[in-house]
């Protein structure tokens, strides 16, 4: 599970997009912060990629063999406990699982002993900059033109970003067509 992005990256988001569309009351704030909100989210799941460094929380199946973490770069992989079928938390034995972060920042988790869990749950870091100063100007401009198209739209149905946004942010986009294996 994402969670949701830091204040200032939003106000961040929001200054930049106010630059671009010359914008200076602050009367649409609100309504702008929403919109960074949504065009990050979509810039995220376009990119497959987390853009800003971030607590994140997946909860997986126990099955055989590595398992790939959702979200990528991970940058630490906290705590790895298990899930009874009930939801209650299970403590995994300490050699019962191994945890491993590679080269291309996918973090990875396997577990040899579920101790009669039936799901697992992964508490850890990614992204990619700790703030919006810090992300590729392609990615920070992308989601600037999508704020103003999802803006512009906002009466009607805004569809998928469009082909200017997406063509600033497809070489930084990660495509897996399956789960990789390890």
């Amino acid at each position: 599970m994402a969670p949701g992005f830091p204040a200032q990256v939003i106000v961040d988001a929001r200054a930049a997009a106010k630059d671009y569309a010359r914008l200076s009351i602050g009367d649409e704030d609100g309504v702008i912060d929403a919109l960074a909100r949504a065009a990050l989210t979509m810039a995220e799941a376009f990119l497959c990629t987390a853009l800003i460094v971030r607590p994140h929380r997946a909860v997986l199946p126990v099955r055989p063999g590595w398992r790939l973490l959702p979200a990528t770069p991970v940058t630490a992989i906290g705590t790895v406990a298990g899930l009874g079928a009930d939801g209650a938390a299970i403590t995994l034995p300490a050699v019962g699982y191994a945890v491993d972060i590679d080269s291309a920042g996918d973090g990875w988790v396997r577990v040899d002993d579920a101790a009669g869990a039936s799901r697992i749950a992964i508490d850890f870091t990614a992204g990619l900059s700790a703030d919006w100063a810090g992300l590729p100007a392609p990615i920070t401009q992308g989601v600037v033109r999508l704020i103003g198209h999802l803006q512009a739209e906002r009466e009607g149905a805004a569809g998928p970003a469009p082909a200017a946004v997406t063509a600033l942010w497809r070489p930084f986009r990660r495509v897996a067509l399956l789960e990789r294996i390890r």
